[in-house]
């Protein structure tokens, strides 16, 4: 690996903080004069991929099954194409729905409940952030009975059996949090999902998810074999056992399983290549 070569290219674009661990050793970093491991970032974005991971625990918890409907939570999903929509295509990004709902578009529960589909259901991956809100609104209500939010069962869940520490998560007009964006993490708090991820669900001997579910993050649709659920998978054929979250501006956490490796890759730079990147980086 060569992670000289891929900083000075991020640094060409915006570097703001870079972080490689290699089985839980810190080998490589490099931060902008402002930035070190321990101040948080927005991640855009790569937020959606927390999603992702808390929908296979959810799925093992009982609480929802990927391939379940829509419509099997809310009345007006049982009619026409939207009743053919289901979770796992909500999070694969292939569930009709148009692109639009990112930054600061994204629409509340009810709204994004209430959109119209673009395309037949299953059929075209559009990339967008309407999907992770209807899937909110799925978790949301199953949640009801536990007196929990989807972030309090992500942080519950996820987050604090891990010992993450969020910087903050921005909120919307009703007081909720969105799903898709929002979420403001460190490099060095980041590297701790990202390493329960790459060690299929285990943190320090403890099982958190099963290796079962975290894998089935990484199964790309028919539309597009190349994104999982609200994971990217790799843009390397050499490499295809590379994963990663992404959010405007460069935001990165890579997950290359064959070199035990995590990045946490922070910047602000919209001509930013994670291909590139990885390439320079596995070289």
């Amino acid at each position: 690996m060569n992670p000289a070569a891929a900083a000075d290219y991020a640094e060409r674009h915006g570097l703001e903080a870079l972080r490689i661990e290699r089985d839980g050793d810190v080998v490589f970093e490099r931060y902008a004069p402002n930035f070190d491991s321990a101040k948080p970032h927005a991640l855009y974005s790569g937020t959606k991929s927390f999603w992702g991971i808390a929908a296979v625990a959810a799925e093992e918890g009982g609480f929802l099954k990927l391939d379940e409907t829509v419509g099997e939570t809310f009345e007006s999903w049982r009619h026409g194409e939207k009743a053919l929509v289901t979770l796992r295509q909500l999070l694969q990004l292939t569930s009709g729905i148009g692109f639009g709902g990112l930054g600061n578009a994204v629409p509340l529960y009810a709204k994004a409940l209430a959109v119209e589909l673009k395309n037949e259901p299953g059929s075209k991956f559009t990339y967008g952030g309407i999907p992770l809100q209807v899937f909110g609104a799925v978790l949301a209500q199953k949640l009801t009975s536990s007196g929990l939010t989807p972030h309090d069962y992500l942080r519950e869940r996820i987050l604090q059996p891990i010992g993450l520490e969020l910087g903050s998560w921005r909120k919307l007009a009703d007081g909720t949090q969105p799903l898709p964006t929002g979420a403001f993490v460190s490099a060095q708090e980041w590297c701790k999902f990202g390493s329960l991820v790459l060690n299929g669900g285990t943190h320090h001997g403890s099982s958190i998810v099963s290796p079962a579910a975290i894998a089935r993050c990484f199964i790309g649709s028919a539309a597009n074999p190349r994104y999982g659920l609200a994971w990217w998978l790799s843009p390397l054929l050499n490499i295809p056992d590379i994963a990663y979250a992404s959010g405007s501006g460069g935001q990165a956490l890579y997950l290359i399983r064959s070199e035990r490796t995590i990045v946490a890759k922070f910047g602000r730079s919209n001509s930013y290549s994670h291909e590139t990147f990885l390439r320079r980086l596995t070289s």
